[in-house]
This record gives C-alpha cells, structure tokens and sequence, in this order.
C-alpha cells in the first residue's frame, strides 16, 4: 500500500529533508564485512525456515484445520514479512559507503515494520490463550477455538496491527525537519527520527510511549500471566507428560521474551535513547523471526512428521504423500 494512497506524504514546504542517512550498525568495513555474511546467513535461514512452515500448514488439511498450527502459519508469515523490511535495505548498506533512505521510504518503513510487529504482538497474546484453553479446557477446546472464532481473531490482529501502525506514521507525518538528518541505527523507526524534528517533540514522544511502549508492556504482561496460569493448571491436575509441555513453555517464554523486552525497552523509556538500542533492535528484526521456526516447529513432533511427508515434484510444488 503506497503511503500516496494513503494520504501521508509530507508537504514540501513543511520540511527541508527530503532523506536521513543511517549510521548503521559499524563504520568499520572488516565489521560490516563480517555482518554482513553473517546476517545474510540469518535472513536465508529466516526465509527458508518460516516459508517452509507456511507451505506445511497449508498443505496438510489437518494441521490447517488446528487452531494451534493455523495461527503458527499466520505468525511464520508475518515473520517472513517482518525480516523483509529491515534485513534487505541492512544488508544492501553493509556494501556501500553512503547509507540513505529517503523520507517516503522511511515513512513506508515505519508503518510495515509497526504493521507487522503489532500484529505479532496481538498474535502471539491469542497463541498463548489458544494454549491456555487447551490445557485448561481439553474437552471444549474444538467447541470454543472453532474455525470463525480463529478467523476472527486474526483478523482482530492484523487490523490491530494497522490501527497502531497509523497511529505511529500520524506522529511523525507532521513532524517539521530542518535537519540534522542522521539516525543512529540501521533502519527508520519512530523514537530516533521523532528527535530530529526541529520542534519540542515532549508531546509526541509521550504519546509515542503511550502507543508502542504500553502495547508491548500490556502484551508482555497478558503473556506471563497466561503461562503462569497454564504452568499452575498443569502442577495442580496433570502430571503425565508435564515436564514436556514445561519445556515447550519455557522455549515459548523464552522467544517471547526476546521481542517483547527489548520493545519495553526501547519505547517505554522516556526521553533518551542509547545507541544500544539498534543492538536491541536486531533482536525482533532478526533473531526471533529466525528462532521461531525452531522453537514452534522443530520441537514439535506432528510439524515434523508432515515436513517428512513434503514431496518436490518436478514441477517445484510441494504436495504431500
């Protein structure tokens, strides 16, 4: 979707930058060289490994008829989708001097990237009550997950997804810059280029807060409370397969932690930034869309078996057996 059909180019007269120039991640060209084999490793892996899960689920009628895999198949897509904003344009950079972005296509950057992460967010909230009333309540748990009930609560996701992420180009849509036009990191995103405005920018960064920094918190939270109830249900009427589901919860926690962390901090904090944060920021642009397909699917015995039964025919489509 064109930021033009939108409605949210800037007025030319409103503003003498017309690009930002990225610092990246390092100056040094042995570093870049080095992360740059590196992250491309990551983004073949990301491609690879949530792609081949999205074509799984929707070949084998069983596993898409599962409220469980049929959301794993709309998060492996959004992760797919996610690494494709940031990690090109990244890796592009590591082979050139200058490193620059011009202003639509920072703005165009902007709403993909909070699209797509919202949307993970409100994603991974519904899996973690998926699981939540399967272990709670395994009798119902076809009767309440039902098939209209999973559509509408991805559905509920991906237009929470636009919603903030328009709340987040409406911030910065109306921003005056005059320059400087250097942003500390490797991708546009809103609490740096907020600091280039040349305007008191005290409202706009707590409404930033309030947007993407309560989001993830209130998501972070809603996901321990619910593992914790599902850990507390498993202690007090289960004990075969126990330490199972507990590994399986722990790796969930575990991947949770690493994108809803590093958002908290990043959007929560008032005021200042660190260039730390695009070290932070790696881990919810790349590492986890690379480690979810590990810990939701390799883990998983059913995943794999229907990962066995893929067959390439010669035609290059994957059918199963």
């Amino acid at each position: 979707m064109s930021l033009d059909i939108l409605g949210l180019m800037k007025k030319e007269q409103d503003s003498n930058v017309t690009e930002f120039v990225l610092l990246g991640l390092s100056s040094s060209w042995e570093l870049q060289l080095f992360l740059f084999l590196l992250l491309l490793f990551f983004y073949v892996a990301i491609v690879l490994g949530n792609l081949l899960i999205v074509v799984t689920v929707q070949v084998h009628a069983h596993l898409l008829q599962s409220p469980m895999y049929y959301f794993l198949g709309h998060l492996s897509f959004i992760d797919l989708c996610l690494s494709c904003v940031t990690v090109p344009k990244m890796l592009g950079d590591f082979l050139q001097q200058s490193k620059s972005i011009s202003f639509s296509g920072c703005l165009t950057q902007i709403y993909f990237l909070h699209f797509l992460g919202a949307s993970e967010m409100f994603l991974l909230t519904v899996m973690a009550y998926d699981r939540y009333v399967a272990i709670s309540n395994p009798l119902r748990y076809l009767t309440v997950m039902n098939p209209q009930l999973c559509l509408w609560l991805v559905l509920a996701c991906w237009c929470g997804g636009f919603i903030h992420s328009i709340m987040q180009i409406i911030l910065v849509i109306q921003l005056p810059f005059c320059g400087p036009n250097e942003l500390d990191n490797f991708y546009c995103d809103v609490p740096q280029v907020i600091k280039l405005a040349c305007m008191d920018t005290y409202v706009v960064e707590v409404l930033m807060i309030a947007n993407s920094g309560l989001l993830s918190l209130v998501c972070f939270l809603v996901l321990l409370f619910s593992y914790a109830i599902i850990l507390i249900t498993l202690r007090t009427h289960f004990r075969q397969g126990q330490n199972k589901v507990l590994s399986t919860c722990a790796s969930h926690l575990t991947v949770v932690s690493l994108i809803f962390m590093p958002c908290v901090f990043i959007y929560l904090r008032p005021f200042c930034s660190f260039s730390v944060d695009k070290i932070f920021s790696m881990f919810y642009t790349v590492i986890t869309p690379m480690l979810n397909p590990l810990i939701y699917t390799l883990r998983n015995a059913d995943m794999k078996t229907a990962m066995k039964k893929l067959r390439i025919k010669p035609c290059g489509i994957p059918l199963p057996c």
